[in-house]
């Protein structure tokens, strides 16, 4: 690693984040010529939950260094099985002081972008839990970084790489169902009437709470401006902002089109190649400063593209479906998809698109697939993994994360400015109505700025 002054001074503070681009990167021109079976020197940064799973995946072929968490029990799994590896608590140390080869970030969403993008300065490939990031700004800052320091990218949306998903695109790629003209996506998250996952269309808690002993708040909160600890009350719709609950939180999460739609839209997003939208419009149970709305319904036109026509796209969640005359007899489960095409209908009653159905049953009755196109692999770290020994890029790269992430995220910003919203993707803009600016980006606290690329 660089010597001279340490790399915390460059990680910490509005100063050190400017000074942070004029890190050398190492390109991956150093693992193209590695065989195929080196082992990776990777850490880990958010090891409970999706991250315990994340260590567990790439702890198969690679050795786990070093790992990082705020919080000593969520952490307490990953440690017992990674003994060896060094443990911090702040991931500004363990870039400052390990001999990494990639990082992957597994954190709340609030807090992705500015550890992947000082990873990648440092020249170390990333791999970053989905949705890719917490704003706009944010998508574009990564996918400039990624291509400036030439390092292997992923997000971690696992349908990706399943071998159902793959044979979906190719489905819809050749023609099966015509040209595609709308597409549906809809989740039962937050909130269905029955199941709450997290809570949205709620206040910020007043009541503040002693921080637990095993928990740093401050190094949580992170980017995010500060505000006193506090946790569940059972009489009330708050549970509490850690482990799980901060989704619903515009400081923290991005709501159930950012934690979701990254899963349940990434087929129809990536089969169709939508690209960046033409308008977005939004209305919903109710939106507030603090969080989501119980229920909303988010539309985006997408522009033709040469290799098909315009795609109307609509979302739907906390409960909300579809029209049932779009498949009547078909009972919509609690997350799906669906294409409408001229010639047919392609359905997927899976929040990952890895199973699909064609309509009507009668006309694809005797349908042969076509030739596989895409190539398969064994997972989404495993392609992450082998893509930094051939110097590849994987499927979910930021090339295609960073788009995708940042054409769910306008559905937000539709929904907070309560009006449609038209979308200059060159200029990074909502012409006329220039209140949309603030929620494209969003204002960091001193000690975690975003770097610049």
């Amino acid at each position: 690693m660089p010597s001279g002054p340490s790399r915390r001074d460059f990680l910490v503070g509005a100063a050190g984040a400017a000074s942070l681009a004029s890190l050398p990167g190492r390109a991956p021109a150093a693992f193209k010529h590695r065989s195929p079976n080196a082992r990776l020197r990777i850490a880990q940064i958010g090891c409970g939950g999706k991250g315990l799973s994340d260590m567990q995946a790439c702890a198969q072929n690679h050795d786990i260094v070093a790992l990082c968490d705020v919080d000593d029990g969520k952490a307490a799994n990953a440690r017992n099985e990674q003994a060896k590896a060094t443990f911090y608590h702040d991931w500004r140390d363990l870039l400052d002081r390990e001999k990494l080869d990639a990082v992957v970030i597994s954190t709340p969403d609030h807090m992705h972008a500015i550890p992947a993008l000082c990873a990648m300065q440092l020249g170390l490939h990333v791999f970053v839990q989905k949705p890719l990031v917490h704003t706009v700004e944010e998508a574009r800052a990564l996918l400039a970084a990624s291509k400036k320091f030439k390092v292997v990218t992923s997000m971690g949306n696992q349908g990706t790489c399943l071998p159902g998903f793959r044979e979906a695109a190719e489905v819809v790629r050749s023609g099966a169902i015509g040209q595609v003209t709308e597409v549906h996506v809809w989740t039962d998250r937050p909130e269905n009437g029955k199941v709450s996952f997290w809570s949205q269309g709620i206040e910020r808690p007043k009541h503040i709470d002693a921080i637990p002993a095993t928990f740093r708040w401050d190094l949580w909160l992170g980017a995010a401006a500060y505000r006193p600890f506090a946790g569940p009350r059972k009489d009330t719709p708050f549970r509490g902002y850690a482990p799980f609950h901060w989704r619903g939180f515009w400081d923290f999460g991005t709501g159930a089109i950012g934690d979701m739609a990254c899963h349940v839209a990434n087929l129809p997003y990536f089969a169709l190649e939508l690209g960046s939208p033409e308008w977005v419009e939004a209305e919903s149970s109710g939106v507030n400063d603090e969080t989501g709305p119980k229920q909303s319904t988010i539309r985006c036109q997408f522009p033709a593209n040469g290799k098909r026509g315009k795609v109307l796209f609509t979302w739907y969640d906390g409960g909300r479906v579809p029209p049932q005359d779009l498949l009547p007899g078909v009972v919509w489960r609690g997350g799906g998809f669906l294409l409408k095409g001229t010639e047919g209908t392609l359905y997927s009653p899976t929040d990952y698109g890895e199973s699909y159905d064609l309509y009507p049953k009668e006309k694809f009755a005797d349908y042969k697939k076509p030739d596989p196109t895409l190539p398969r692999v064994d997972g989404i770290h495993a392609e992450w993994l082998d893509c930094i020994a051939t110097g590849k890029q994987p499927m979910a790269s930021f090339d295609y994360a960073a788009p995708f992430t940042e054409a769910m995220l306008l559905g937000n910003v539709a929904l907070r400015v309560g009006k449609r919203i038209a979308w200059d993707p060159a200029a990074m803009r909502c012409p006329g109505t220039p209140e949309a600016d603030r929620f494209l980006r969003k204002e960091y606290r001193r000690e975690f700025q975003l770097p610049r690329v």
